[in-house]
């Protein structure tokens, strides 16, 4: 088959959906499919386009299994000006749906949301290019932005919610992480042909090793009890309680809360841990250092602010499940992450934004390893059923097979 896939990352930038795209189209490619990826120059690291990619709005690179476009991302360093990212994706996703719009008429094109504009990209260039059409969903906008309270002009908010509604319309399927997302497309178009389909982790890349590892020598977590949050720093996750936490379990001098990554709400976070001794903020680890990351950990954190279960899935928690480390959910109870946590054995859930919650049952798997020995083992079995990049490839194949014009 042939196929168009827009994707905001590809490698080898490094942002999360980049690595799910880039994967994807990697186990696709290997099932004989010619792949066009219409993408962004490389940017997430710094907020601005790497060095070695300036100086062109457009590039483009052929592979053995079709061609890579990267049109410039139009970079907002202010994370925290919905405006001005606004603006950001519009000019991203208008030269992204030129490139994407050209060519012969291919089977299927694939657009990842978010942004939400890059669905409208796809929607075009499947029109143009007489394919079906399958959107994406990472996360379910606007009701994320609204949840947190980022957004709350009401004419903004109505025209990205008749965005939404245009592409669940108009898509041939709608493909979501979790049980929570596909619920909430279906109660807003109930014609709209939801299928879930998780993100995939790579099992021979991020598996159980030795926790004490050059990324602890590096940091000096060596024969530290390690809690960690790994991932991005924004306004979606609940790292205040985190902090607070923290400051709950200063005593405990084995134990160290780490913080591995960047994001809009990092700054805020360092300045309400100054004066934590038992707190350490690493900044975001190359791709290739993933597994060395997650091993690190004694116990993995996943914190949601409260409500936002039934829009976002965070995919981080497939690596934490395929490391072999256990993981605290805070989430919201009965949504669909927290079924999965259950369900998996590998790892336990608490109530989302709560501090004290969490910091009882950091207490109770501390004092329990043979507890944190058998959630690992779990966790990875788990996993390696539900997860893996050749199962997804192949429910995406499927998916493409049943709708392609």
């Amino acid at each position: 088959m042939r196929l168009v896939f827009l994707t905001p990352h590809f490698a080898p930038d490094v942002a999360p959906t980049g690595a799910v795209a880039t994967r994807l189209v990697a186990e696709l490619a290997e099932r004989g499919h010619e792949i066009e990826v219409v993408t962004a120059l490389p940017w997430y690291r710094e907020h601005r386009i790497e060095a070695a990619w300036r100086g062109k709005l457009v590039r483009f690179e052929d592979t053995p299994w079709g061609r890579i476009a990267r049109v410039h991302p139009f970079p907002v360093a202010d994370k925290q000006s919905i405006f001005k990212r606004a603006l950001a994706f519009g000019g991203f996703s208008m030269l992204a749906a030129q490139i994407a719009a050209r060519g012969p008429n291919v089977d299927v094109v694939i657009a990842m949301s978010p942004p939400l504009t890059l669905g409208v990209s796809g929607w075009f260039a499947a029109r143009r290019r007489d394919a079906a059409f399958v959107l994406n969903v990472q996360d379910i906008y606007p009701d994320i932005v609204t949840e947190l309270g980022l957004l709350t002009n009401k004419a903004i908010v109505r025209g990205l919610q008749a965005t939404e509604r245009f592409l669940y319309r108009r898509a041939d399927a709608v493909t979501a992480l979790s049980l929570d997302q596909q619920r909430n497309v279906a109660g807003k178009v109930p014609s709209a042909d939801v299928e879930v389909i998780p993100n995939f982790v790579d099992l021979e890349v991020i598996k159980p090793a030795r926790k004490e590892n050059s990324y602890r020598k590096e940091h000096g977590l060596e024969g530290k009890t390690v809690v960690m949050y790994a991932g991005n720093i924004g306004f979606s996750q609940a790292l205040e309680p985190v902090i607070d936490s923290a400051a709950a379990l200063t005593h405990d001098e084995d134990v160290v809360f780490v913080i591995n990554g960047q994001g809009a709400t990092r700054p805020a976070l360092q300045a309400k841990a100054a004066d934590l001794p038992n707190v350490r903020f690493v900044d975001l680890q190359p791709s290739e250092r993933l597994g060395e990351v997650l091993a690190a950990a004694d116990i993995h954190l996943v914190p949601l602010k409260r409500g936002l279960s039934q829009s976002s899935f965070p995919s981080k928690v497939y690596s934490i499940l395929a490391a072999g480390r256990p993981l605290i959910a805070c989430v919201d109870a009965r949504s669909a992450l927290a079924d999965l946590i259950e369900r998996s054995g590998g790892g336990v859930v608490v109530p989302a934004e709560d501090a004290e919650s969490l910091t009882k049952e950091i207490r109770n798997l501390i004092r329990a390893p043979s507890d944190l020995q058998r959630m690992g083992k779990a966790g990875r079995r788990f996993v390696q059923t539900a997860a893996s990049p050749a199962a997804v490839a192949e429910s995406y194949e499927s998916l493409f097979k049943r709708i392609a014009r």
